[in-house]
């Protein structure tokens, strides 16, 4: 469990650091074990996780900011004689990873979702699954492995943070930059530092959810490799600000903070409506707004008006959609008390 009543942890190779000081990683997350003295023995046999969705990159901040939001899906693990050859490949490769780094030793097993996350619309539905599959096996396992090292996971699987880091610690992330250049060349020993912020419940998210599906790599194949300097100092200056506000919780200095230079001018091509959608969310009183992810969906902040936003954006946008009205989650992901576990199962 994080340290909910802090407002900033920095998560780094095995320590905390907070409002209370620093304590190491394994202190503080308390790993119960299920396999050992005080599980009597007893293996569990089931297990079910509860991972936010999260709307990342924030306009500039990309490929490094991220909000885990109140909406999520919940993955059900469970032990038996599913064949491995069975499972799809985004379930497969997880498990994989989390045997081979937890030096445990491999067990068949099923799972199962319940969906809340649209799936292909920038909102983190593939973290959901990895990371719940993650905490799942972990927790079956008797907890081998703590909550920075399974978002290390999470986020080499997705191929960059921004996702895993709210999706496992909740709230407002910031990871460091240089992480995705970690992972794209495949530095295992490495481990990106994860700044994380309580986000206040006065903050709104409204989402633009369009029934168009983005493929996260298709939407990364369009980026240029270079932008000019002037456009990249402005990028920096921007999430800066954000993040400040964030840090601060001084949520209207975000307002004009959210353009772009890195990916969103580019992903137009693909979301065409994305520039009208923001330019009608600010106008009805947003702080801003930002294409989520790699699209499609659309993500507003405010403070106030929440539905008036929304109606503005599904005008906007002209096409078929549906709008949800949501705010941060603080938590992360959660594995379920096991008395609530059988009604998250879906059949």
């Amino acid at each position: 469990m994080l340290q909910r009543d802090s407002s900033k942890s920095v998560w780094h190779n095995g320590w905390v650091a907070g409002k209370r000081g620093v304590a190491t990683l394994p202190r503080l997350l308390s790993r119960r074990r299920v396999n050992g003295p005080r599980g009597g023995g007893v293996t569990m046999q089931q297990v079910t996780v509860r991972v936010p969705a999260s709307t990342s990159n924030l306009g500039p901040g990309y490929d490094c900011l991220g909000v885990a939001l109140r909406l999520h899906n919940s993955v059900t693990v469970v032990r038996g004689k599913m064949p491995r050859s069975s499972l799809p490949r985004i379930v497969s490769d997880a498990a994989d990873r989390f045997f081979n780094q937890a030096r445990r030793r491999a067990f068949s097993f099923s799972y199962s979702i319940v969906e809340e996350v649209p799936r292909c619309r920038g909102l983190g539905s593939s973290a959901t699954v990895r990371l719940g599959v993650l905490l799942g096996l972990n927790r079956l396992s008797g907890d081998p492995l703590d909550r920075l090292n399974l978002f290390k996971l999470c986020a080499e699987l997705e191929g960059h943070p921004d996702n895993a880091a709210p999706a496992s610690f909740g709230g407002f992330t910031v990871v460091q930059s240089s992480a995705s250049v970690l992972l794209a060349r495949d530095k295992r020993e490495a481990c990106p530092t994860v700044y994380r912020f309580y986000v206040a419940p006065r903050l709104y998210f409204v989402l633009l959810v369009p029934e168009l599906e983005i493929q996260t790599a298709r939407a990364r194949r369009i980026l240029p490799s270079k932008i000019s300097r002037i456009a990249g100092v402005e990028n920096c200056a921007n999430a800066c600000a954000v993040t400040a506000a964030f840090a601060s919780r001084d949520y209207e200095k975000m307002r004009g903070s959210f353009s772009d230079n890195l990916h969103q001018p580019f992903r137009a091509k693909l979301i065409q409506f994305l520039p009208r959608v923001i330019a009608a969310a600010e106008r009805a009183g947003a702080l801003g707004a930002f294409l989520s992810g790699s699209g499609s969906a659309v993500a507003a902040v405010t403070l106030e008006a929440p539905e008036k936003i929304a109606a503005a954006m599904a005008r906007a946008a002209d096409l078929p959609a549906h709008t949800i009205i949501t705010h941060a989650d603080n938590r992360g992901a959660q594995v379920l008390p096991v008395r609530n576990q059988q009604s998250a199962i879906h059949h």
